[in-house]
Protein backbone atom coordinates (compact mmCIF):
# COMPACT_ATOMS: atom_id res chain seq x y z
CA UNK A 1 0.00 0.00 0.00
CA UNK A 2 1.40 3.33 -0.95
CA UNK A 3 0.55 6.74 0.50
CA UNK A 4 -2.08 7.81 -1.85
CA UNK A 5 -5.43 5.92 -1.17
CA UNK A 6 -5.89 3.51 -4.04
CA UNK A 7 -2.13 3.34 -4.45
CA UNK A 8 -1.00 -0.47 -4.44
CA UNK A 9 0.89 -2.88 -6.43
CA UNK A 10 0.28 -6.75 -5.66
CA UNK A 11 3.46 -9.00 -6.24
CA UNK A 12 3.81 -12.83 -5.74
CA UNK A 13 6.36 -14.15 -2.83
CA UNK A 14 7.93 -15.73 -5.75
CA UNK A 15 8.32 -12.40 -7.67
CA UNK A 16 9.55 -10.28 -4.51
CA UNK A 17 12.47 -13.22 -3.63
CA UNK A 18 13.74 -12.55 -7.31
CA UNK A 19 13.74 -8.82 -6.99
CA UNK A 20 15.61 -9.04 -4.12
CA UNK A 21 17.64 -11.42 -4.81
CA UNK A 22 18.52 -9.28 -8.06
CA UNK A 23 19.19 -6.62 -5.89
CA UNK A 24 21.15 -8.11 -2.77
CA UNK A 25 23.59 -9.26 -6.32
CA UNK A 26 23.76 -5.27 -6.89
CA UNK A 27 24.45 -4.43 -3.06
CA UNK A 28 27.34 -7.16 -2.54
CA UNK A 29 28.44 -5.65 -6.65
CA UNK A 30 28.94 -2.07 -4.90
CA UNK A 31 31.26 -3.75 -1.83
CA UNK A 32 28.15 -4.16 0.57
CA UNK A 33 28.86 -6.73 3.30
CA UNK A 34 27.57 -8.04 6.10
CA UNK A 35 27.78 -6.03 8.90
CA UNK A 36 27.85 -2.93 6.62
CA UNK A 37 24.97 0.14 7.26
CA UNK A 38 23.06 1.36 4.29
CA UNK A 39 20.68 4.31 4.28
CA UNK A 40 17.67 4.15 1.96
CA UNK A 41 15.71 7.27 1.18
CA UNK A 42 12.57 6.34 -0.52
CA UNK A 43 8.93 6.64 -0.63
CA UNK A 44 6.47 4.33 0.05
CA UNK A 45 7.30 2.08 -2.81
CA UNK A 46 7.79 -1.60 -3.63
CA UNK A 47 11.53 -0.62 -4.00
CA UNK A 48 11.71 0.31 -0.35
CA UNK A 49 10.44 -3.37 0.78
CA UNK A 50 12.90 -4.64 -1.84
CA UNK A 51 15.93 -3.04 -0.36
CA UNK A 52 15.32 -3.52 3.11
CA UNK A 53 14.89 -7.47 2.34
CA UNK A 54 18.02 -7.62 0.25
CA UNK A 55 20.03 -5.65 3.19
CA UNK A 56 18.46 -8.32 5.41
CA UNK A 57 19.29 -11.19 2.91
CA UNK A 58 23.37 -10.40 3.12
CA UNK A 59 23.60 -9.22 6.15
CA UNK A 60 23.58 -5.38 6.22
CA UNK A 61 21.96 -3.10 8.24
CA UNK A 62 20.03 -0.51 7.20
CA UNK A 63 18.26 3.11 8.13
CA UNK A 64 15.19 4.00 6.23
CA UNK A 65 14.59 7.79 5.96
CA UNK A 66 11.64 8.56 4.54
CA UNK A 67 11.56 10.58 1.35
CA UNK A 68 9.51 13.82 3.67
CA UNK A 69 12.97 14.71 5.15
CA UNK A 70 14.77 17.59 4.95
CA UNK A 71 18.10 17.61 3.98
CA UNK A 72 19.68 18.49 6.22
CA UNK A 73 17.96 15.49 8.44
CA UNK A 74 19.37 13.18 5.86
CA UNK A 75 22.66 13.99 6.17
CA UNK A 76 22.58 13.58 10.26
CA UNK A 77 20.85 10.22 9.90
CA UNK A 78 24.05 9.29 7.19
CA UNK A 79 26.56 10.34 9.27
CA UNK A 80 25.56 9.52 13.00
CA UNK A 81 24.83 5.26 11.54
CA UNK A 82 27.92 5.48 9.32
CA UNK A 83 26.13 3.78 6.30
CA UNK A 84 28.86 2.99 3.55
CA UNK A 85 26.01 3.41 0.84
CA UNK A 86 22.63 5.74 0.38
CA UNK A 87 20.07 4.13 -2.16
CA UNK A 88 17.45 6.89 -3.28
Amino acid sequence: EGNEPGDSTKITYSELLHKVCQFANVLRSQGVKKGDRVSIYLPMILELVVTMLACARIGALHSVVFAGFSADSLCERILDCGCSLLIT
